[in-house]
C-alpha cells in the first residue's frame, strides 16, 4: 500500500481519505495523517528488525493469553511469522504434552508484548467476525430507572425489560 503523506488513513480498515476528513466513514475511528502513519510504520519496522525468536533464560516474560494448547498454536504461529519469540508453558495441572485438559500460557518478552497482543487481538477479531460487528453501542449502560434503554449488544431501543427484545441479552 502506497501512503501519501498529504492524505489520511484508517488504521483499522485501511481506507484512504482526503486530508480534511477526521473520522473513518466505515469504522468511525479517528484517522491518521499519512505522515503519522509512515512514522508509526517506521517505528514498527525498527521494532520488528530488533526482534529475535530466541528466548533466553534471563528474558523477562509476560503471559498474554491462557487457553488450551490447540487454541494457542494458531497464535504461536502468527507471532513467529512476525518475528516474535514465544513460549507455551503449561499450568500446574498440565503434563506438558497437551493431552491433559488444562490451560497453557502464551508468553512473550515484555518488550514484544504490545505487538504480540495486537496480533492476537486481530486474529480473534478476524476469526470471531467481531470486526464486522457494530460497536457503537458498547458503552450503553442498562439503567432500570430509565424509561428507555439502548442494548449495548445490538443497539435496539426499548422500554425497560429484563432482556433485550431484539437480541435477547439479559440484564
Amino acid at each position: 500500500m502506497m501512503i501519501d503523506p498529504d492524505l489520511k488513513y484508517c488504521t483499522n480498515c485501511k481506507d484512504e481519505y482526503r486530508a480534511d476528513i477526521i473520522k473513518c466513514g466505515v469504522c468511525g475511528l479517528d484517522l491518521l495523517s499519512g505522515t503519522e502513519l509512515l512514522a508509526r510504520q517506521k517505528t514498527e519496522n525498527q521494532a520488528r528488525a530488533n526482534r529475535t525468536l530466541e528466548i533466553l533464560p534471563g528474558d523477562e516474560l509476560v503471559t498474554i493469553q491462557r487457553r488450551p494448547l490447540n487454541d494457542l498454536r494458531v497464535f504461536e504461529n502468527l507471532l513467529k511469522a512476525d518475528g516474535i519469540g514465544c513460549l507455551l508453558a503449561g499450568d500446574e495441572n498440565s503434563c506438558g504434552k497437551g493431552c491433559c485438559p488444562s490451560n497453557f500460557d502464551l508468553q512473550v518478552k515484555v518488550g514484544d508484548a504490545p505487538f504480540a497482543i495486537k496480533i492476537v487481538e486481530d486474529e480473534i477479531r478476524r476469526t470471531s467476525r467481531m470486526d464486522d460487528h457494530d460497536h457503537s453501542f458498547v458503552d450503553a449502560v442498562f439503567n432500570p430507572d430509565s424509561e428507555e434503554q439502548t442494548c449495548p449488544a445490538c443497539g435496539f431501543v426499548f422500554s425497560t425489560a429484563p432482556a433485550c427484545p431484539d437480541c435477547g441479552l439479559c440484564f
